[in-house]
């Protein structure tokens, strides 16, 4: 039988950028949009708070756009600091590339199995879905949903008791499959 595990966003995560005023490494969504027109051209920035000091900048969304070009739908959410527009733009990589950020998801995100794993069985096929493109490391996921610790888990993959068609080591944000052998 196939268990369903699933990795949920709990809030948003923390934007990585060097603060001017503190030198702080860490800012926090405001969920504040500004947006000016100089005549027919639209600049929008997100604004982001220093999680130290309270400083604010800027991440900029529209850049000189003509205002023409720019959804209505958008423009209104941009009006109205939609907050799922902020997660929107968050996870945008042109967003990210633009304004050369990363996002810190530490404390973030939840892994939601549904209920234990059974340990009785000879074998547990799960699969693992992302609702948002998390950054996690699949054996960090595999202990938590297991009830195991991470060392455990390394030395299952080892032994070839734990098997998945993506490579276990690093960082994954896509959904993958594994395969547990008692």
């Amino acid at each position: 039988m196939l268990e369903n595990w699933v990795v949920v966003p709990t809030c948003l995560p923390l934007v990585r950028l060097r603060c001017h005023a503190c030198a702080s490494g860490r800012f926090r969504a405001s969920g504040k949009f500004r947006v000016n027109a100089h005549h027919k051209l639209l600049d929008a920035w997100l604004l982001v708070l220093c999680t130290s000091c309270g400083e604010t900048a800027k991440l900029t969304l529209l850049e000189r756009t003509n205002v023409r070009s720019v959804r209505p739908e958008l423009l209104d959410r941009l009006h109205d600091n939609d907050p799922g527009l902020t997660a929107e733009l968050l996870q945008d990589p042109v967003v990210r590339r633009r304004n050369r950020i990363t996002l810190d998801w530490d404390g973030a995100w939840r892994l939601d199995t549904r209920g234990p794993v059974h340990p009785g069985r000879e074998a547990i096929d799960v699969s693992v879905r992302f609702a948002a493109r998390i950054p996690v490391r699949p054996v960090r996921l595999i202990a938590e949903g297991c009830g195991l610790a991470r060392a455990e888990v390394e030395r299952l993959v080892a032994e070839g008791r734990l098997v998945s068609a993506v490579r276990l080591s690093g960082k994954l944000s896509g959904d993958f499959t594994f395969t547990l052998k008692r």
